[in-house]
């Protein structure tokens, strides 16, 4: 016995008052134990937003690896702390449902090879779950080609750009 009273810490009597309340047990508690973790799994909010379809419904691209759109305007993010930069960027309306979205453009000087109303080629930027990546905060997507040409081609001068 415990000096208080009551059971002794790690005997048998002590673990069944702790465990006695978190979960059923006995020949016929299969049924509770099922309902319970069925309940339960809402808790996990990846399941949560997988089940309600939510990765889906904010997904610009519709499940899609890239997507093509024309570019809006050229704008500089700035950094998160401890960087103080500004990041170059550009804003997308995607072709297929004419969502914006803010792109980053990888490389010394490529914001250079992009104008205004040209055709880009779009791709998630590889952050972890599909969310932004580093210090670059709301943007989710990276510029991988321009008017049908790799941006990685035009910025080592490998390439052209190609006249619309």
């Amino acid at each position: 016995m415990n000096p208080k009273g009551g059971p002794r810490k790690g005997s048998l009597k002590y673990l069944h008052r702790i465990f006695a309340y978190t979960m059923a047990n006995g020949k016929y508690a299969a049924r509770k134990l099922k309902k319970d973790r069925q309940n339960h799994r809402w808790s996990d909010s990846d399941y949560a937003r997988r089940e309600r379809g939510l990765g889906s419904k904010s997904d610009p691209l519709e499940g899609a690896p890239q997507g093509r759109g024309i570019v809006l305007e050229k704008v500089g993010i700035e950094a998160k702390q401890p960087n103080s930069a500004i990041r170059k960027c550009v804003r997308v309306q995607l072709i297929k449902n004419g969502k914006q979205v803010t792109a980053f453009c990888p490389g010394d000087g490529a914001i250079s090879f992009i104008d205004e109303h040209d055709e880009v080629t779009i791709a998630g930027i590889g952050g972890a779950k599909g969310r932004a990546m580093g210090d670059l905060s709301g943007v989710n997507y990276k510029v991988e080609k321009v008017n049908g040409v790799s941006l990685i081609e035009l910025v080592r001068g490998n390439a052209e750009k190609p006249v619309r």
